[in-house]
């Protein structure tokens, strides 16, 4: 069981977190898999990976059906928990496509159904063929297949896999923070496409906008006022920290020593196209 614990455990955390965007959910999916198999004779499987994978893909099914009823009542917009990944190739950075694990590519995944998430991540990220697909879930090969496309269709994915937006390097980062700490509203405006999308998630716990804020012009207001309000209201040194946030560059804003923002980009063009703002301090637990 340690063997096969050690062996696994990257894999089947990366599929946890894929299927519910949380990384607390993720952890105590995988702990709870290997306590219920741990007296369970799996030297008789012939593929303790499938068996696992399998495991993992019905629990987060069924931690879907209660997550989505939570997200229908919480407060603004829900975005996924952000994760610190190391700068240097790990196990878990190796098993999945980079473009897929991106923050972006979380937020889109909340547009499919349970089961349509669970093939996409399980044909698209982790590379699983259909004929285990099926399996792992109990469907016909063929009707996996229509849940890929109809995945595909729902997060404007190309039928060859093309991602839309791009990841910003931490060079960049650093030029568009500076360009916010100028305060130069025209710097801004030519850093943002003309249809970006300012999304903030406070969970109710801290302020933000209960709406995504669109068009360029209003999110850089949002931007340059925001940089100001950080610094007023906590009357302190806000220090902005740019470090690996799911596979990419992030900022990560404190204020003394507590965290109040993580900020993630993804730029289409040169340009930044989509700003996910993560407020809600239930999420910054790995970042």
């Amino acid at each position: 069981m340690e063997e096969l614990y050690d062996q696994y455990r990257a894999l089947l955390f990366t599929l946890a977190y894929q299927l519910t965007g949380s990384v607390a959910d993720a952890e105590d999916v995988v702990q709870d898999v290997f306590f219920k198999v741990y007296d369970a004779r799996l030297e008789h499987l012939e593929e303790p990976k499938a068996y696992l994978c399998k495991m993992v893909t019905n629990r987060c099914l069924n931690l879907q059906k209660s997550a989505r009823k939570k997200k229908e009542v919480y407060v603004g917009p829900w975005l996924p928990e952000p994760i610190r990944t190391p700068e240097s190739e790990t196990i878990e950075m190796t098993v999945v496509r980079r473009d897929l694990l991106s923050y972006a590519m979380l937020v889109l995944l909340e547009r499919l159904t349970p089961t349509e998430r669970a093939v996409f991540v399980l044909r698209e990220a982790l590379g699983f063929p259909y004929s285990e697909i099926a399996e792992l879930l109990d469907k016909q090969e063929a009707n996996c297949r229509k849940l890929m496309s109809r995945a595909k269709s729902k997060i404007g994915l190309s039928e060859e896999g093309a991602v839309l937006t791009e990841a910003v390097d931490s060079k960049w980062v650093s030029h568009f923070l500076a360009s916010l700490e100028q305060g130069d509203i025209d710097h801004v405006l030519s850093l943002l496409t003309e249809d970006v999308m300012f999304i903030a998630d406070g969970g109710g716990k801290v302020t933000a906008f209960k709406r995504p804020v669109q068009m360029r012009n209003q999110v850089a207001r949002v931007l340059l006022k925001g940089f100001e309000d950080i610094a007023f209201y906590f009357q302190e040194k806000v220090h902005f920290e740019i470090v690996p946030l799911n596979g990419e560059a992030g900022i990560i804003v404190r204020a003394g020593n507590e965290i109040v923002a993580v900020f993630l980009l993804q730029s289409r063009g040169g340009k930044v196209a989509s700003i996910y703002a993560v407020r809600n301090p239930d999420k910054f637990t790995r970042v």
